[in-house]
């Protein structure tokens, strides 16, 4: 889910990569303001022939549905969010591929039906942020990287030497993503990119708009554009903006209409931050 245009420029991440033959993007037909061209979903297969690990199966879309399982067997399936846009296609997706959904057990209320179509355990090696899985010839880490929303995660994925992080929406192709408040936090988000950095020249799968080549150089980006957005909320605020609503009119005065209530979102996150955040400290006197 984007968020606002991004002012600054554009980040040495967007050199387009070249991907590694295991990875697979079927985008989904649901372009918009908040969507960009559509949900990337990545189809991870080790060998030709092997059964695929999906990311994010996408929207409620039986075309979309059917070009996924068009490239072959599915055997499991990873979440990044639970946003509908990633979301709302699994059950469809688990009932037609019978492939077996993988949750992190950092976010327990989105566990599968036990009787329901493909919601076999997959077997998790370690704890916490470090979960890792072993998926038919795919190794696959967890990273929890909350911000964007409180569940949202990437998957660090490797296969024959190679390695990419399929980031969701905490990472896009292009502009910028939305701090969804109140499910988002900046500070997790800005935590997210600041664990994010540990992957230079790893290519970024991302949830939408076209792969990057760079995830450290991508969340670098972010960062710095999500301070220069603090500063500049922080100096609306100073001239007597008080709502997220006014914040909004100074800060993010050229936003489309259709992305109006993701930059509301956007402020208050940045509101809530700055109230529970010190004050930088002066600039030195000349």
């Amino acid at each position: 889910m984007t968020g606002p245009p991004v002012r600054l420029t554009a980040p040495a991440a967007a050199v387009a990569p070249r991907l590694p033959s295991w990875v697979t993007l079927v985008r989904a037909p649901n372009p918009g303001p908040m969507t960009l061209d559509g949900t990337n979903t990545w189809v991870l297969r080790a060998a030709p022939g092997a059964p695929a690990t999906v990311v994010d199966p996408g929207p409620l879309d039986e075309g979309h549905v059917a070009a996924v399982l068009a490239t072959g067997p599915v055997a499991h399936v990873l979440l990044t969010h639970a946003h509908a846009d990633h979301r709302a296609g699994l059950p469809a997706f688990l009932a037609r591929s019978g492939a077996a959904l993988v949750v992190p057990a950092a976010d327990p209320g989105a566990q599968p039906d036990p009787g329901a179509p493909g919601a076999r355990a997959a077997r998790a090696d370690g704890t916490g942020d470090r979960v890792r899985y072993r998926l038919d010839g795919i190794d696959v880490e967890v990273r929890d990287t909350p911000g964007h929303t409180a569940d949202s995660r990437c998957f660090v994925l490797s296969c024959a030497g190679e390695r990419v992080v399929a980031t969701g929406d905490t990472i896009l192709g292009r502009g910028t993503t939305v701090v969804a408040w109140p499910d988002g936090h900046l500070g997790d988000y800005l935590d997210s990119l600041a664990a994010l950095a540990a992957y230079p020249g790893v290519p970024a799968l991302t949830g939408h708009g076209p792969a990057l080549a760079d995830t450290a150089a991508a969340a670098a980006h972010y960062t710095a554009h999500r301070r220069a957005r603090l500063a500049q909320v922080r100096a609306a605020v100073a001239a007597g903006a008080d709502t997220p609503e006014a914040v909004v009119d100074a800060v993010y005065a050229d936003v489309p209409p259709l992305l109006r209530t993701a930059a509301t979102w956007s402020a208050r996150a940045q509101l809530d931050h700055l109230a529970a955040a010190p004050a930088p400290p002066p600039e030195p006197a000349p």
